[in-house]
């Protein structure tokens, strides 16, 4: 799994070519995106099948990628061209095979001390 603990997360929903690798990945990052790959953040990409799923990012010295094939089912995303800032939980959702726009969780509480 996956391990990460802070930043940005970039999901570009529109569907992405898999054949696609760390040279073709961060030309969409810069060109389509118009964000710096170099950055330290973590770009998410889908194909139009939904059943693969690319993760770029920048490690202090050279670039990671991380491949994730599903054999029977899909990821539950939205393919709709767009770019979505997503949460760590989001991120781990998606992989979890859930549909990262409807999980809702608990709302926090907070409750303020007597005076």
């Amino acid at each position: 799994m996956l391990e990460w603990s802070s930043g940005k997360i970039f999901f570009y929903t529109a569907p992405i070519d898999m054949r696609r690798s760390i040279d073709g990945l961060s030309a969409v990052v810069s060109e389509r995106l118009s964000l710096e790959p170099y950055d330290g953040r973590l770009y998410v990409f889908c194909n139009r099948v939904r059943d693969k799923l690319k993760i770029l990012y920048w490690d202090r010295n050279g670039f990671c990628l991380w491949y994730k094939r599903l054999e029977k089912e899909r990821f539950q995303v939205c393919l709709t061209g767009e770019t979505v800032m997503l949460t760590d939980q989001q991120l781990r959702w998606i992989l979890d095979g859930l549909n990262y726009q409807q999980v809702k969780g608990h709302q926090p509480r907070i409750y303020k001390g007597y005076s």
